[in-house]
């Protein structure tokens, strides 16, 4: 049970709703923005003294009717649902490290998807295995070491220039929410993790974004449906996005198509033939 992160969660999900949201009136003179704590206990069916202790870590692990009480009252999706049993550990918790190796299929599978650009990501954003053709219009992830293959880092800590920090993508600031948020759930899920706190910790000392956003404690992403690459060899390039969980891993597979026949199908093979050099000039 992590106290500290889970008080700190129930009061940035509290603090967001307004009185109207779950039917009360708004009265006047609400000194602090969001609901009050009374309320959200009296929503939750638990006593208030309860509830505060647990916004300020001091309470014991609640129990799975509490918790379900609490995610009501708070209006929670699914997935911040299941980060507050995460927290308050009534959930599995991955005591390990994430896992970087990737299953033979898959690694088969990638060079077998036709004018699809394919590369497979761990659970705090390496790029651990790819095809030629997302070399093509990415880079060339073979010439760099596994600490430069992590996007995540890339994001936050690449290059001043915006067209250089992450492939020219047209979706930065929405991958860099997708990025804090899923970053996040692991450390939830791996909190004795050096490589998933290690790489928290470089990107809050910094980033002033990354710091932003964490403190914002958002939890499920919006799904990208296409994306956009300025790619020195083609230009403008604009893909279908799918990422595909492949759960025994906690990894992800990551694919980049275009509709037959368009002008960006075109663009995805003449960079199958031109390789992983075309991005050289990034």
């Amino acid at each position: 049970m992590d106290k500290q992160e889970l008080g700190a969660f129930l009061r940035s999900r509290r603090e967001r709703l307004r009185p109207e949201d779950v039917g009360l009136p708004s009265g006047p003179r609400r000194r602090t923005p969001g609901l009050r704590r009374e309320e959200v206990a009296v929503l939750a069916h638990i006593s208030t003294e309860y509830y505060v202790r647990l916004e300020q870590g001091r309470a014991p692990r609640p129990s799975g009717e509490v918790l379900a009480g609490i995610a009501g009252a708070l209006r929670l999706t699914d997935a911040e649902s299941g980060h507050l049993h995460v927290l308050a550990g009534t959930a599995p918790v991955r005591t390990g490290t994430h896992r970087r190796d990737v299953r033979p299929s898959i690694l088969a599978l990638l060079e077998r998807l036709p004018q699809t650009a394919a590369f497979v990501t761990s659970a705090v954003f390496e790029v651990l295995a790819w095809n030629e053709l997302a070399a093509a219009l990415m880079e060339d992830f073979a010439e760099l070491t596994p600490r430069e293959r992590n996007l995540a880092r890339r994001a936050f800590l690449g290059p001043s220039r915006p067209d250089a920090v992450l492939y020219g993508i047209s979706d930065l600031a929405e991958f860099r929410h997708h990025v804090v948020m899923e970053l996040r759930g692991a450390l939830a899920r791996y909190p004795a993790d050096p490589a998933v706190t290690g790489l928290v910790d470089e990107l809050l000392d910094g980033s002033a974004e990354f710091a932003r956003l964490w403190d914002r404690r958002d939890i499920q992403a919006v799904p990208v449906l296409s994306k956009t690459f300025r790619h020195p060899a083609v230009g403008e390039l604009t893909v279908d996005c799918d990422s595909l969980a492949l759960t025994d891993r906690d990894q992800h597979l990551v694919l980049y198509t275009a509709p037959p026949g368009s002008r960006d199908a075109e663009a995805l093979a003449l960079l199958s033939v031109l390789g992983p050099e075309a991005a050289a000039r990034r």
